[in-house]
């Protein structure tokens, strides 16, 4: 939701039951008890938009002091103490992905509000974050084929409790963000072992040693970067591309969503572009040598939605990949597998949507992002095993 005005924010007195936090130029109604229900909906939608917004803007080169930032949301005392940590923390993020990569000039936050729950003195809004993270390119870059920014989808949670004057004031966030890589504005926890559940499995047959994990050294300058085409003679990357670009955040009705998702979309997208199903009865659902999709999660095999089945099919029993040696070898329509933990079972799949000047850029679900920079990435999970797919 895009709010209209101009909102300007400054520190107030402190109080007894609310830190010192307030949030200025917003309607009447956002401050004081409202006996319309839509009226509070529309107010604390507002008050979510701005708080998420300054979580964003503390990425960017611009990014204002947290001290300033968290003087912009009134919250409650214990959320108060909360938001002055994660906001510490996404400086220090912003800070290392302007040193990788020259990091974002500028955020644009939206919200879509899906349901509003009021309960006594407390609300409760379901909502979807949507961002937009400017890339520092000029717009003959962007003409030449740089990404202009980088976005992400994320659900919340987002909770007030009224204080004694009627103000809402923020007390709990959650993002939805469970069995992915950690949304671009959330906190990093790296070496979390991801909780949800991508429906893969132990398979029917004992599979080996996986190849060595893709070196992440950078190639020599002198490097010749391989130009995949879009069609070849058997699959239309150019198809795989365009599906994971249309669909990385409105996920396809004609499929599941999964928990962890991330496989099931880049499954999504490879069929898109010519992979054939193999296989199809139940008694073949467990074994890596098959993959389908079904009407129903037990008549869909592991290596559709299970990344690390995934890789034994893909790359061992269809040799439709092939494993590089190094991340920065990537190319349009590629996929890169990531082991978080380093525990020999592969946690999270991409697929690359954009490569500029050498630097593929990643798309994928669980949490939804489109075209976030393998730097970054990299970044983010220092100690994580990589392989990379060429298709």
């Amino acid at each position: 939701m895009r709010t209209t005005g101009h909102r300007r924010v400054i520190a107030a007195v402190a109080t007894t039951a609310a830190a010192t936090l307030t949030l200025i130029g917003t309607p009447a109604h956002a401050q004081t008890p409202s006996p319309s229900a839509s009226a509070d909906t529309s107010a604390l939608t507002q008050l979510a938009e701005g708080y998420l917004q300054q979580r964003a803007d503390l990425l960017t080169t611009a990014r204002p002091a947290v001290k300033s930032a968290r003087g912009q949301v009134r919250a409650t005392r214990s959320m108060s103490a909360q938001v002055q940590d994660e906001f510490a923390a996404l400086v220090e993020k912003g800070q290392r992905y302007q040193e990788v990569d020259g990091g974002y000039t500028k955020a644009e936050v939206d919200v879509t509000v899906t349901d509003v729950t009021f309960t006594g003195q407390s609300a409760t809004l379901q909502l979807t974050e949507h961002t937009r993270l400017y890339l520092p390119f000029t717009p003959q870059e962007i003409e030449e084929g740089a990404p202009e920014y980088e976005e992400l989808s994320l659900p919340h949670t987002v909770r007030f409790a009224q204080g004694p004057d009627g103000a809402w004031l923020l007390s709990s966030d959650e993002a939805d963000a469970e069995g992915g890589p950690t949304a671009t504005t959330q906190v990093a926890d790296v070496d979390v072992e991801p909780a949800a559940d991508d429906e893969g499995g132990t398979p029917d047959e004992a599979e080996g040693s996986k190849d060595a994990g893709a070196d992440v050294a950078p190639l020599p300058d002198n490097s010749v970067e391989y130009v995949k085409p879009a069609v070849s003679a058997n699959y239309n990357y150019g198809k795989m591309v365009s599906y994971a670009n249309k669909y990385w955040n409105k996920h396809n009705d004609a499929y599941r969503t999964y928990g962890n998702d991330c496989t099931n979309f880049i499954s999504q997208a490879m069929l898109a572009g010519g992979w054939k199903p193999k296989g199809g009865a139940i008694i073949q659902r467990k074994s890596n040598k098959y993959w389908f999709y079904g009407p129903t999660k037990f008549t869909t095999s592991y290596t559709w939605a299970g990344a690390e089945n995934w890789y034994w099919f893909a790359k061992k029993h269809s040799k439709r990949t092939r494993i590089l040696g190094n991340v920065w070898k990537l190319a349009s329509a590629d996929v890169l597998q990531a082991d978080f933990n380093r525990n020999n079972n592969i946690d999270h799949t991409m697929i690359v949507t954009k490569k500029y000047r050498g630097t593929p850029y990643l798309t994928y679900h669980t949490s939804d992002t489109h075209n976030k920079s393998l730097k970054k990435i990299l970044s983010d999970y220092p100690r994580a095993w990589w392989y990379a797919h060429r298709t």
